[in-house]
């Protein structure tokens, strides 16, 4: 997956509501999918929440095109409380 030619998986993960105003970023297969944000109105980009040690954290995934952010949106919603790495490992060329 890449947005303008650079991969986009995985995502940059900030942290979401830091208890300071400093945001915190990790960046690697890690945590767990708790949602997926994924909107028309928003092409090509859909926004991943994890849970990573006691923290909540968002990604954004960028694709170039919409249709297969829109299907990558879809398979992952299946995939809410499954790992990132394990995600990770799926293989989507069924989409293309």
């Amino acid at each position: 997956m890449s947005h303008r030619g650079v991969p986009t998986w995985p995502p940059t993960w900030i942290q979401r509501n830091p208890p300071n105003k400093f945001k915190a970023r990790l960046r690697g297969e890690i945590g767990i999918l708790r949602r997926v944000l994924c909107h028309q109105d928003i092409p090509n980009e859909c926004f991943l929440v994890i849970e990573h040690g006691e923290h909540s954290w968002i990604g954004a995934l960028m694709i170039d095109n919409w249709a297969f952010c829109a299907q990558i949106g879809d398979v992952l919603q299946s995939y809410i409380g499954h790992s990132i790495k394990e995600i990770g490992d799926i293989d989507v060329d069924f989409t293309l």
